[in-house]
């Protein structure tokens, strides 16, 4: 009889697991009628009227009932630049919150992205790691990563100038972005802290500050584009 309620207990566990599992798989590709995959977005012309569907990775600061977004699904990445947003509904778009936005397409300096946005917040959650692309660095394809979460893995940290500084704040103080370069495998990349997205309180804004010259960091953040790679870091980590 023990046996019996043993295997019964073991059957029920397995069950449970197995719907629980079910309501974790989210298909990330999945798109309501009428939404474009991310191939068709990125077939646009500029000035073209898309609408698109993804998950929240992360936000900027909130400001003029206005905010900037950084987006995904299966298929590629989305810079959403001054979404018309409220700030009670700033406060919804936590990561992995699916949203449905309509506005134009536009690039600047090769970052492609869409403005005049709004939105509206449909089911679903979804939460993306970080895509590895330290070995894609020198790829003439990298921009077709563009947007996206990604890490980058054993970089070394340069002079930023001709001062032998780690990295320059934009505006000579800790109250705006900071830039620093790493390399790997004989490529430079200047890298990025976005004041709106990681400020001075931030830990990633001390990691950097706190860098010298032949660190070797593991990092990552959103590869946005400005002539050329330029990501933003939400994570910087001194391996040695």
């Amino acid at each position: 009889m023990k046996k019996i309620v043993s295997l019964l207990l073991a059957l029920t566990m397995v069950i449970a697991m197995a719907v629980t599992l079910a309501g974790c798989g989210e298909d990330p590709n999945a798109k309501s009628e009428g939404v474009m995959t991310y191939d068709q977005y990125m077939a646009a012309k500029v000035d073209d009227k898309v609408v698109i569907e993804a998950y929240v990775m992360a936000t900027q600061s909130w400001w003029d009932n206005k905010i900037t977004v950084y987006a995904q699904d299966g298929e590629g990445a989305y810079f959403i630049y001054d979404m018309k947003c409220s700030q009670d509904d700033s406060k919804k778009l936590t990561p992995g919150t699916k949203i449905k936005v309509t506005g134009t397409k536009a690039e600047w300096a090769g970052e492609i992205e869409i403005m005049d946005a709004t939105f509206e917040i449909v089911e679903g959650n979804y939460e993306f790691k970080p895509y590895d692309i330290t070995d894609k660095l020198a790829d003439k394809n990298l921009v077709d990563y563009q947007n996206r979460f990604v890490s980058f893995k054993g970089m070394k940290i340069e002079a930023y100038d001709e001062t032998g500084a780690a990295f320059k704040y934009k505006s000579g103080s800790n109250t705006d972005d900071i830039y620093f370069k790493a390399s790997v495998n004989g490529t430079t990349v200047e890298f990025c802290i976005e004041y709106y997205l990681t400020n001075e309180t931030t830990d990633v804004y001390k990691a950097v500050e706190a860098l010298k010259v032949g660190d070797t960091v593991n990092m990552e953040g959103f590869l946005y584009w400005y002539n050329g790679p330029n990501p933003h870091i939400t994570s910087v980590e001194v391996v040695k």
